[in-house]
C-alpha cells in the first residue's frame, strides 16, 4: 500500500534539476503549506513540503511557473536515508505524479 497525498499550498522560490549517478535527471521544488496555530488567533506558520519528480512533463510545468503560484501536488510520501558524518540521517518527501495550478 502507497501512502497517497494530496496537497494545496504555493510553489517554492527555486526549481532544480539534479543528474542522478544512474544518469536519471531528477526536479526537485517545494509546496508552501499555510498552518493557523490554535494558540494564538490569526497567527499563522508555514510548512515546507520538499518534493520531487522524475516525470518530464511535471518538471516543464514547474520550471515555467512563478514562485508562489498557487499549485495542487498529487503524489506518495517516499521517505529517502542517507550516511552522512555524523550518521544516518532520513527525509520524508512527495515524489509527484500529477501538478496543477489552483
Amino acid at each position: 500500500m502507497s501512502s497517497k497525498v494530496e496537497l494545496e499550498g504555493r510553489l517554492g522560490k527555486s526549481v532544480a534539476q539534479r543528474t542522478l549517478p544512474s544518469g536519471d535527471v531528477i526536479t526537485i521544488f517545494s509546496v508552501i503549506v499555510d498552518r493557523e496555530q490554535r494558540e494564538i488567533v490569526g497567527k499563522t506558520s508555514i510548512d515546507t513540503i520538499p518534493c520531487h519528480t522524475h516525470r518530464i512533463s511535471i518538471a516543464t510545468k514547474a520550471s515555467t511557473w512563478r514562485s508562489g503560484s498557487v499549485i495542487t501536488v498529487s503524489g506518495v510520501l517516499r521517505r529517502r536515508f542517507w550516511k552522512g558524518p555524523h550518521g544516518l540521517g532520513s527525509a520524508l518527501e512527495v515524489e509527484v505524479r500529477a501538478l496543477k495550478r489552483s
